[in-house]
């Protein structure tokens, strides 16, 4: 029997339903891939003492991929923890933490040295996932932020807007998404 493709087709009142994108990212070896679904909370790099710290003694590990971009600051990607996954390599991930008593991971991944994502112990309802591990195209950049920390003299890469501390605009992105989650949205 054939198929009636006007009748197929949505009317004025349906509701079109579209898959939310799926972002594949890798670690430098392909040992290790994680999911995130859905277009991110936001995208931002940011230039905290914390990060580059941090990406310091990552990037010193043996092979480690680069975290930092050339300017000294981390390109990363906000999105829903509920909405993330590791699909492949969970037992190569280590947790690095700058400090002891620090509730945020750096979690690497230990085949190759590559900085994958930062989780926290508890709290926050996002995923911070290394923007230079997306294995297709890179969401766009929205925001540099904790500039007051960036000692690079390089010009800035781009135009986009630079902040000394977090910017409002970034703050009410993750708070509205926080509020749509609370919601079952």
């Amino acid at each position: 029997m054939p198929i009636d493709l006007a009748a197929a087709r949505p009317g004025p009142g349906d509701v079109a339903i579209v898959p939310a994108p799926t972002h594949l990212l890798r670690c430098q070896c392909g040992a290790v891939e994680c999911l995130a679904q859905g277009a991110p909370i936001g995208t931002a790099v940011c230039y905290c003492d914390d990060c580059q710290a941090a990406a310091a003694q990552i990037e010193a590990l043996p092979g480690a991929a680069p975290v930092m971009d050339p300017d000294g600051g981390t390109a990363l990607c906000l999105f829903r923890a509920n909405r993330f996954t590791v699909r492949r390599g969970a037992e190569q991930l280590a947790a690095h933490k700058l400090r002891p008593d620090s509730i945020t991971n750096r979690m690497v991944a230990t085949c190759c040295n590559s900085a994958m994502f930062l989780s926290f112990d508890k709290g926050p309802h996002r995923v911070s996932t290394l923007r230079n591990r997306f294995a297709a195209a890179q969401p766009p950049i929205q925001f540099r932020h904790m500039t007051k920390y960036r000692t690079s003299t390089l010009p800035y890469p781009d135009a986009v807007t630079t902040h000394r501390k977090f910017p409002p605009r970034f703050l009410g992105m993750v708070l509205r998404d926080w509020v749509a989650l609370k919601l079952g949205r």
